[in-house]
């Protein structure tokens, strides 16, 4: 049954379509996004369209930017000889709120799960291999602490040392089981010191 209207139900439907977002979550996002100013809800609006058409792949890292290459990737200051693979955007951002990085990144978006159906082919590995060059002198992976994430960091290793480059792993400092997003910056610090050959 309808008890809000046609615009305040499909608010609803669209919003529980987001991930996270269940039908009483949306429901109280809806009507905070309905109670907003008139100009501020225009303002969420159009950050909405803009970020879904301007925002693209780098073509270096593949992080999510509307600047190619990203602000990472063009900074001449970071150590552009050591590459930290991580599974998401997301992750990138928490290691560089630690500010105890100062290399580049590789975003793979990802990380292999056969029971899930997503294989090597389906992460942005290849597009890792094509950047590695004589400058690249450090891989470090970094992917998170479950069963995919070591799957995909032993895969990693095993198409990665054939090419020479030093392949190291983030310490275990981080909760096995645990998203990168959600550690503290110290234990994202301490884990990237203690990180070990593979």
């Amino acid at each position: 049954m309808n008890y809000y209207g046609e615009s305040v139900t499909r608010l609803i439907e669209q919003l529980s379509r987001l991930p996270g977002i269940g039908g009483k979550s949306a429901q109280r996002l809806a009507f905070y996004i309905i109670n907003m100013p008139e100009d501020e809800a225009r303002v969420l609006a159009e950050s909405i369209v803009s970020a879904k058409t301007e925002v693209k792949y780098c073509s270096v890292c593949c992080n999510l930017t509307d600047s190619d290459p990203c602000a990472v990737c063009s900074n001449e200051r970071r150590d552009h000889s050591i590459i930290m693979v991580v599974e998401s955007p997301r992750d990138m951002a928490a290691y560089e709120k630690t500010k105890g990085y100062n290399g580049l990144y590789h975003i793979l978006h990802g990380a292999i799960a056969v029971t899930k159906g997503i294989g090597p082919d389906d992460l942005k590995i290849r597009e890792l291999v094509n950047r590695i060059d004589d400058n690249v002198k450090e891989i470090i992976i970094a992917t998170n602490p479950t069963v995919e994430g070591d799957v995909t960091a032993v895969y990693l290793s095993k198409i990665l040392k054939p090419l020479g480059i030093r392949v190291t792993r983030i310490a275990n400092g981080v909760p096995v089981g645990s998203d990168l997003e959600y550690v503290d910056d110290v234990t994202l610090s301490r884990a990237l010191e203690g990180r070990s050959e593979m």
